[in-house]
């Protein structure tokens, strides 16, 4: 779409001719209109009688006026008789989801688009939308509406709700290599920006915290150095993060003391646990206790091993290869300790409490076995403490915890069907906010997480997938998924996304904002900054002119 028309001078696309609410409408195209010009997931409004309706295109089609024009094509290699079959006898169709409407009158004006619940009657005018359209449908940038990116052909900004975002759990999905880790950047600067929430995130590839690297290796700002003394920096490797010019806020290590045994249920994949060694661990727990069974365990010897297999009825087979798997791949991960002389979790709630962003960094331990004991260990133990706030607090607004978002990666390890009932991920999920804390989750096989998961997302931004598994999974419960199935596929490799749900008033797919030069980072500061920047703009254009 070229250029931003006033409403009443909308440019014409063609007439609605057929279609339903459920598999949605079909408009047939002017003649003057190119098929060509239009593209799944671009918007348009409708005029109906008594309302306007907003929607999504979400096929493109070539029609014909009788069957006879596709069993025998006319000769069209004069020009004047193709142009008189174009627009007559052959047409361009578009299949359109109808997402919002809003009604003519006063009071419907002021109460803004509303989910539809009709369609529009035969012949109404399909238009292209206008910047005013997206405004009233999105929102503009303000306190709590973040600027996420703007519409297919057009220069106008979509902005995500980003109150409602936090309010419940959200994903972010993809295959590998469409900037899931670029548009999460964005998510958390949003966030961070607009002070709705705080922000603890799990980076596992260091990518959020002091620095992130774009496609060809370039560098970009983390969130540590666009809003400095309100984010923390904790790491789990502090070598890594050093030579990596970082200064760590804190380091973190955890004790043996801590690990639970649903932690090393969590890797059962990973370590490739056997059923009679879950159970082997569970009994190793009842007998030696939830915060000392590991440390015990560990420290056995081979005959220890074996006196204690013949004392409680386990296998000393199953204990030996146990104690092989835990010891090679657990214990000797450089930041579990016997013994630890601070307290992480304290550490990190008192950064939250202050309204500052923590970054967990892992270093060189981008292993999944590090990465799924750390995430875990710390998120339970953080839950618990928000868990004891909020039921502290109760009711009085001014005493609960700021809002949390805890973002993780290789959501679906933390959340597949085996494993999401038992996790502290699980749960929270489940909670939908109930004691200020929900999940970022970011994916490339949405397809793994449990469906009871997945229906809790409350919003979902989901890159290109070509797995059906997949795309089925991001639109599970979806109003008219059917009809985003192929917007969803059609989507770009890079920089487009599809969002949905409940930060958003309809779905939208969009192409995301810039970042990276020196003018983002200065539209990505605080509010107050962004404020500061506007106006240092307006008074250069008052004294020199524009």
């Amino acid at each position: 779409m070229s250029g931003n028309p006033s409403p009443d001078q909308r440019e014409r696309l063609g007439i609605v001719v057929a279609g339903s609410l459920s598999e949605g409408l079909e408009a047939r195209l002017d003649a003057d209109c190119s098929v060509e010009d239009m593209a799944v997931g671009r918007y348009v409004v409708i005029d109906g009688e008594k309302r306007k309706f907003f929607g999504m295109i979400t096929d493109v089609m070539l029609e014909a006026s009788s069957p006879q024009i596709a069993m025998s094509p006319p000769d069209v290699s004069d020009p004047f008789i193709a142009d008189v079959l174009a627009g007559t006898s052959t047409f361009g169709a578009l299949k359109i989801a109808p997402m919002l409407t809003i009604g003519h009158d006063a009071f419907s004006q002021m109460m803004g688009p509303q989910p539809v619940k009709t369609i529009p009657s035969h012949f109404s005018q399909v238009k292209q939308a206008t910047a005013e359209d997206v405004a009233a449908v999105f929102g503009q940038e303000d306190d709590r509406h973040f600027h996420i990116g703007t519409p297919l052909d057009m220069e106008t900004k979509v902005c995500l709700d980003l109150k409602r975002l936090v309010e419940r759990s959200s994903g972010v999905f993809g295959k590998s290599g469409t900037g899931k880790t670029f548009l999460t950047r964005l998510l958390l600067t949003g966030i961070a920006q607009k002070r709705v929430a705080v922000n603890l995130v799990f980076d596992m590839h260091n990518e959020y915290g002091w620095q992130g690297t774009m496609e060809g290796g370039r560098y970009v700002k983390g969130l540590k150095q666009l809003f400095g003394v309100h984010v923390a920096i904790f790491a789990l490797d502090e070598k890594s993060a050093r030579d990596r010019g970082v200064m760590p806020d804190f380091v973190v290590e955890i004790g043996y003391d801590q690990i639970e045994p649903n932690d090393v249920l969590m890797l059962r994949e990973t370590l490739e646990l056997t059923e009679a060694q879950i159970e082997s661990i569970h009994r190793l727990a009842r007998i030696y206790g939830e915060s000392r069974w590991f440390e015990a365990f560990i420290e056995m010897d081979g005959s220890e091993r074996d006196a204690l297999a013949k004392e409680v009825g386990l296998n000393p087979g199953t204990l030996q290869v146990l104690h092989r798997k835990m010891d090679t791949r657990l214990a000797r991960l450089p930041f579990l300790k016997k013994k630890v002389m601070d307290d992480s979790v304290q550490r990190i709630m008192e950064c939250l409490a202050r309204g500052v962003h923590v970054v967990l960094e892992f270093g060189r331990h981008r292993n999944l076995d590090a990465y799924i004991l750390v995430a875990n260990i710390l998120t339970r133990r953080i839950h618990e403490r928000y868990v004891e706030q909020k039921e502290r607090a109760m009711g009085e607004k001014e005493l609960e915890p700021t809002p949390l978002v805890i973002t993780i990666e290789e959501a679906h390890k933390f959340l597949n069907p085996q494993v999401a009932g038992q996790t502290i991920f699980g749960t929270i999920a489940r909670e939908m906010r109930k004691y200020n804390v929900t999940l970022l989750i970011v994916d490339q096989r949405p397809s793994g997480i449990a469906d009871e998961v997945m229906s809790q997302i409350g919003t979902r931004v989901t890159y290109l997938l070509d797995d059906d598994k997949d795309i089925s999974a991001v639109l599970t419960g979806v109003s008219g998924a059917q009809l985003l199935r192929t917007v969803l596929a059609k989507l770009d490799s890079r920089q487009q996304a599809l969002i949905l749900g409940h930060a958003v008033p309809m779905p939208v797919v969009i192409r995301t904002r810039d970042y990276g030069t020196p003018e983002s980072y200065a539209e990505l500061q605080f509010v107050e900054g962004a404020r500061l920047l506007e106006r240092a703009r307006q008074d250069i254009e008052d004294l020199f002119g524009k």
